[in-house]
């Protein structure tokens, strides 16, 4: 065991000091005690009977105001010093802490024995304590399933489609970070990303030992940020710099929970995007793309120089807030499964029973799944799906490097009209979710080959795996630090 966890030593609260019925118990406690008078003595002053006064010492009921009124008055302090929740002194911190745990549903459903805090020594009372907050982080940790995951996703989803994916306060973040180094217009080259980080106070260091688990690592006490020697195929290096500067400038701190983990990186790719492409030179192209009916993503690529995912994600940022245009985006795998989803159209998107769209199969008919048996990878691919929701039309390319992904982006019908493409004789019509359209194999099929086939399934070892542990959720920490350790001389 951690000899830390038996230190008796300050043990700082494991929350916010917080008035209840406990507190002020505790706090009369320590002032009748302080004037050496017994509960009968106190009782006898306040009119009140000993058993009373004993009950609400220990938090099991408290004092209606004009006792309390009464009870300051016999003990010779304020009625405010009484409310105040701040501990005494580091004993008293101990054992309220110890207190509310016990009583709390965790520890009970548990099974375990109480103890009294009045029968411990200093030293007894700071161990209990430090392993009743280990126990209680273990348990949290334990609790971040892959439906727990799943769930904080999608809230954050709806959220993301209730702001039309966009932040103001993001938007202005970039323009000052930009305005820093001068941008003026065009793509942001990795000098002037250079520049960003030099304005900040960060140098960019490229080695051949980056911690495989990580992008980049930042050096927050020298200065430092860490990027491989070689880059993922697809991945743009300014991207990954950017991402790693927003995480600072964002203040981010270590997330809690998944949760937070989720709107860390959420907040930090916008911020990276809104630099690469900037939010008034970007609104300015699309604007006239959408005067003259030709709206596209690779307007967008090509303009700023970025890729056809971060052009179609960006798109999403500007689309609604400043053409009045709904959209849809979409991450696919050639197998089905849905990466990444984003909508405030009312594309109808397949769900688990917790409302999650990733890890669900997109509808084979849709164009992020039809794309993928296109020969001409070069050129834009269009479609017009009709579904239960209504008509979309979608403009899709399966990414390039090992093909694995196809990134889509798509608008109802009635805002079709501002793209390029919207002449495609491409059509499609999905009735997802009915297991007819194309979950269950045609009858004629599995008549004949139902009971006498056997596949063996090509299952990914993550299926069964919960959500990586850790802060920053499958990065290895201890070779982080190892990895810092190295570099900091």
């Amino acid at each position: 065991m951690n000899s830390a966890l038996l230190s008796t030593g300050p043990v700082q609260p494991a929350q916010e000091p917080q008035t209840d019925a406990l507190s002020i118990g505790r706090k009369i406690r320590h002032f009748r005690q302080q004037r050496e008078m017994t509960l009968t003595q106190l009782g006898g002053r306040v009119d009140a009977a000993p058993s009373q006064l004993s009950t609400i010492e220990n938090g099991r009921r408290e004092p209606s105001l004009p006792l309390l009124r009464r009870i300051a008055e016999a003990l010779g302090t304020e009625i405010g010093e009484l409310l105040d929740p701040s501990p005494v002194d580091e004993r008293q911190a101990l054992e309220l802490e110890l207190e509310r745990t016990q009583t709390g549903s965790l520890y009970s459903s548990l099974g375990l024995p109480t103890v009294r805090s009045k029968a411990l020594s200093h030293e007894a009372l700071a161990a209990i304590v430090a392993l009743q907050r280990q126990l209680r982080s273990a348990l949290e940790r334990r609790a971040a399933t892959p439906e727990e995951a799943r769930r904080a996703n999608r809230e954050l989803r709806d959220q993301m489609s209730r702001d039309h994916n966009y932040s103001a306060d993001l938007e202005a973040q970039a323009e000052e970070l930009l305005g820093r180094i001068g941008y003026a217009d065009g793509p942001l080259s990795q000098l002037q990303t250079a520049e960003i980080a030099r304005s900040l106070g960060f140098s960019l260091h490229y080695v051949p030992d980056l911690p495989k688990t990580t992008r980049s690592v930042t050096d927050q006490r020298n200065g430092r940020i860490y990027l491989g020697n070689e880059s993922a195929p697809g991945s743009d290096p300014r991207a990954v710099v950017l991402k790693a500067l927003a995480s600072h400038v964002l203040g981010h701190a270590t997330p809690q929970d998944y949760r937070e983990f989720l709107a860390q990186r959420v907040e930090a790719n916008y911020l990276a995007a809104a630099m690469l492409l900037p939010q008034a030179a970007a609104v300015h192209l699309l604007s006239s793309a959408k005067a003259e009916r030709a709206l596209s993503i690779e307007q967008l690529r090509d303009r700023f120089a970025v890729s056809y995912e971060t052009a179609a994600h960006r798109f999403t940022n500007l689309a609604t807030e400043h053409l009045g245009i709904p959209v849809h985006f979409m991450k696919v795998h050639s197998s089905g499964t849905i990466h990444k989803v984003y909508s405030n159209d009312g594309l109808p998107f397949p769900t688990d029973p917790l409302g999650s769209v990733e890890g669900q199969y997109a509808c084979k008919r849709f164009t992020s799944r039809t794309v993928f048996g296109v020969s001409d990878r070069f050129s834009p691919y269009y479609q017009y799906t009709d579904t239960p929701g209504g008509t979309f039309w979608c403009t899709a390319r399966v990414l390039p490097g090992s093909g694995d992904f196809s990134v889509s982006m798509g608008v109802p019908f009635g805002y079709v009209k501002w793209f390029m493409g919207r002449e495609t004789p491409h059509r499609s019509t999905s009735r997802c979710p009915e297991r007819t359209c194309c979950r269950a194999a045609p009858a004629e099929l599995a008549g004949r080959w139902a009971q006498a086939s056997w596949p063996a399934a090509k299952t990914h070892a993550s299926l069964l795996a919960a959500v990586p542990p850790g802060a920053f959720p499958g990065v290895d920490t201890t070779e982080v630090y190892e990895f810092l350790e190295r570099h900091s001389a």
